[in-house]
């Protein structure tokens, strides 16, 4: 039910843009008193319905109430926690942001173990199904959940996702509110949206913006991206909040910002919630999460490949590695195909081919249209399920990173799989533990270790071991005394880099 039926669309040329900040808080009230109230004057002439004067409010106060306010307790570093260090995520930041600045972060930053951590959720079932952040909620041992009504609950964690940073708790209560889906496939840029949380524990908190863009992907912030940026303000605390549309309905799940003081400053980004109600889905039915896949490294089409296949243009995704035994290559795809359809919808870039193909059932058999050879071939390819060893786990110390008494137990690593490095535009046969998280103001914080560094010889005691892998990570790792320095020697962008770790003293 359309909450606001009155309201026409607002044109292009009537929209303007601005920045959510408390600064500029009466200027913007203003400037959209100036622009609205022409609206309503000019469109009452020709409508027998008028704009509603309250703004907002019917909608605000149908959906606010399935938003919660849920604290964690833990002791536990969140594998998300995105450490973000100076320069951290693993490709450049569409920004030119300063590299010594952190960029993107989850809303609620690390805090000192043992940590308390918060953030908001949303019930999307009476049953008592919330979806929120991951980062709010991995690692905790205790979680608490406060309803607008000033209710509050243990909540149970069902399943978490660090791939895309979602999870799902329960709680039982009676008389629950929910808040109904809605297909992020239909949002447009420029679509009026709500964004309603608890920024810095203010529990409530409705902002107001316009959709900015439409299928961010390769931010740096998950390992699945298809995030819905806006400008409606967003701040620490509003992790696992909602993305409400026009119609009073969840369009996406509020998870990043990207900033440099730490605040809004008008660009935040929600994950689609046609991504997140597959995760929720398969949460709720298995635990788990299951994948398709189909076995193929890819890229964006850059205009100097697009000139060197004789593209028209820069759409698609190029296949650079067919994965030996996959479903690609049993289907007959090759290395050199663009894709650029896949299940009928039309493939703009990477991002695309892989959340459609995780979202695929296993199983499925889909058609895959490639340009080869300036051809337009279509491919049937039986999705299958991912293989649980290219997942980018929380690194090989997630469960037993409390057993290291020395330096190296202040970060995690994982292995290296074909999509990071294809996203690090490294080759096939580069080596080493990729840093996952780094635990802050610890020495190898301080000393510049940075999450996307990838770890290829540790030095300690006046002998140096060769890094393969995470396994040869953990190997050496546990070798290391309490009191020991250790030099790493790291591979970050291209470049080589020694970084000294001192113990405490």
């Amino acid at each position: 039910m359309n909450l606001w039926p009155e309201l026409p669309r607002i044109t292009k040329d009537t929209r303007t843009t601005h920045r959510a900040s408390s600064h500029i808080l009466l200027p913007f009230v203003i400037n959209l008193a100036l622009i609205i109230t022409p609206l309503c004057i000019s469109l009452s002439h020709s409508s027998p319905q008028p704009l509603p004067m309250r703004g907002f409010s019917d909608i605000v106060k149908a959906v606010s109430p399935a938003v919660v306010f849920i604290t964690s307790q833990g002791t536990e570093q969140p594998q998300n926690e995105t450490d973000r260090g100076p320069g951290d995520i693993s490709q450049p930041p569409p920004f030119p942001f300063h590299p010594d600045q952190q960029y993107p972060f989850p809303f609620q930053p690390p805090e000192p173990f043992p940590q308390e951590r918060s953030g908001s959720g949303i019930l999307i079932d009476p049953a008592g199904y919330i979806v929120t952040n991951n980062h709010v909620v991995e690692g905790a041992k205790e979680v608490t959940v406060r309803l607008s009504d000033r209710r509050e609950f243990t909540g149970t964690i069902v399943g978490t996702d660090p791939q895309t940073d979602l999870a799902v708790i329960a709680i039982k209560g009676e008389n629950l509110p929910s808040m109904k889906w809605s297909d992020s496939d239909r949002l447009e840029v420029g679509d009026l949206v709500l964004a309603i949380g608890s920024p810095f524990g203010l529990t409530q908190t409705v902002t107001m913006g316009i959709v900015s863009a439409l299928g961010r992907g390769d931010v740096g912030i998950a390992e699945y991206e298809d995030f819905i940026q806006t400008d409606a303000a967003i701040n620490p605390g509003n992790s696992g909040g909602a993305l409400v549309n026009m119609e009073g309905a969840l369009v996406g799940i509020n998870t990043a910002i990207f900033s440099r003081t730490g605040g809004s400053e008008g660009i935040g980004f929600a994950i689609a919630s046609n991504i997140a109600q597959h995760i929720v889905t398969s949460l709720l039915n298995t635990g788990t999460v299951v994948r398709g896949w189909l076995g193929v490294s890819i890229q964006d089409v850059t205009p100097a490949l697009a000139e060197a296949f004789g593209l028209q243009g820069t759409q698609g995704a190029l296949v650079a590695q067919v994965l030996d035994g996959s479903p690609a290559e049993e289907a007959g795809l090759q290395q050199g195909d663009i894709i650029v359809k896949y299940a009928g919808k039309t493939i703009d870039n990477v991002s695309q081919v892989r959340n459609a193909a995780a979202q695929t059932q296993v199983g499925a058999k889909v058609e895959v249209d490639v340009i080869r050879d300036g051809q337009i071939h279509t491919i049937p390819v039986m999705v299958a399920e991912r293989p649980t060893d290219l997942a980018a786990t929380g690194g090989v110390f997630s469960d037993s990173d409390e057993e290291l008494d020395n330096v190296l137990a202040d970060f995690r690593v994982r292995d290296l799989n074909p999509e990071t490095l294809q996203r690090l535009e490294l080759g096939t046969d580069v080596k080493g533990a990729f840093v996952e998280a780094v635990r802050p103001e610890s020495p190898a914080d301080r000393e510049g270790l940075r999450r996307g560094d990838i770890i290829q010889q540790i030095r300690a005691g006046g002998t140096q071991h060769a890094i393969s892998n995470a396994e040869d990570f953990e190997h050496v790792a546990r070798t290391i005394d309490k009191d020991e320095m250790v030099i790493l020697l790291i591979q970050r962008r291209g470049g080589s880099l020694f970084i000294p770790i001192k113990p405490k003293p």
